[in-house]
Order: C-alpha cells, then sequence, then structure tokens
C-alpha cells in the first residue's frame, strides 16, 4: 500500500512528470487534506483550480483537419492524430495543487470530481490560504463549498448573472459606448 492509498476518500493516483495527481472522492476532500497536512508534511495549498469538462469527448474536440479548399495554419496540427479524448467522471474537474515548506520537498495534486449542483465541503479549515481560492471558483465557475465561512462573489460585481469560466456562459459582448454619444 502507498503513502497515498492511505489518504481518506482515496480513488486513484497517477504520477506525473510535475507532481503525482491523487483523485480523491469529493465528499471526503477536507478529510484528505487534513491526512495529507498532518500525516505528509503538506504545509501549504498555493491553488484550487476547476475545469470545466462540458463537452468532453463529443465529436470534433481534436482539432482541424486540412481539407482542399483550405488548412490549418498553425502547423504541425492535428492530421492523423485525432482521437476522442476520454470520458471524464464529472463535469468539473477540481484540483488542490499543494507544497511541502521544507528543502526538496514535492508538490502533490489533490482531485476531486463533481457535477452541476454537487458541493464540495470547504477546506479553509485546513489551509487558511483556501477562503480566497475557494470564492473565486465559487465566483467564476459556480462551484460550492460548504462550511465556508464568507462564500460571495470576489471578482464579478454582485448582480453579474452567471459564471464567466463555464462553457456554456453565453460568449457575447457589451456595447461599445462611444465619447459623444448621451
Amino acid at each position: 500500500m502507498t503513502e497515498w492509498q492511505r489518504v481518506p476518500g482515496y480513488v486513484s493516483h497517477r504520477d506525473g512528470p510535475e507532481m503525482p495527481t491523487v483523485t480523491i472522492e469529493a465528499e471526503r476532500i477536507r478529510e484528505a487534506c487534513e491526512h495529507v497536512r498532518d500525516e505528509l508534511g503538506f504545509d501549504m495549498c498555493v491553488d484550487v483550480v476547476a475545469t470545466d469538462y462540458l463537452g468532453w469527448g463529443d465529436k470534433g474536440v481534436s482539432g482541424y483537419i486540412g481539407t482542399a479548399s483550405g488548412r490549418d495554419l498553425m502547423h504541425p496540427m492535428t492530421q492523423g492524430l485525432q482521437a476522442l479524448p476520454g470520458l471524464k467522471p464529472k463535469r468539473f474537474s477540481l484540483s488542490y495543487h499543494l507544497l511541502a515548506l521544507r528543502q526538496g520537498a514535492p508538490r502533490a495534486r489533490l482531485q476531486c470530481w463533481v457535477d452541476e449542483g454537487e458541493h464540495v465541503p470547504s477546506v479553509v479549515s485546513v489551509w487558511p490560504t483556501c477562503d480566497w481560492h475557494e470564492r473565486e471558483q465559487y465566483d467564476l465557475m459556480g462551484i460550492v463549498f460548504d462550511g465556508h465561512p464568507n462564500l460571495e462573489r470576489l471578482l464579478m460585481p454582485d448582480d453579474w448573472e452567471g459564471h464567466p469560466l463555464r462553457k456554456d456562459y453565453p460568449i457575447g459582448g457589451e456595447p461599445v459606448r462611444f465619447s459623444d454619444e448621451e
């Protein structure tokens, strides 16, 4: 049994070139964070990042294929390398990037998966820096963190509708106002 398999809520892990990624059950993320802080020495959560995988695995996500009428100008392109990506467990990936503050210490990533409307336990009680990180993900992606002490918008105005980093957020623009208009 590896040290990662002892983490509460462990689902799987993979070693990567930058850091290991450990997938945890979303409802047990607080317990997992306490464990890696207390038992494995990860003193700091550097960032919390949400990724929206809406439409992942649908046809046409690999890239542009050149035809007789045109081609992708961004050589070398993906001709011949098209492959549908593997399905993701849920719509959103939530990654906690961790750092141990000692010489030569490794980095690690705890990851959990949530769907639209699912809540995640807040880890502010484990790492106070997550106050800002969780508010940012709530504001821009709409992920709700249960137990957060002040879960309010951080970057967008209070009356803003929607969450602008979601893939289903309507792309549009604001009308341009010229100085001579009233």
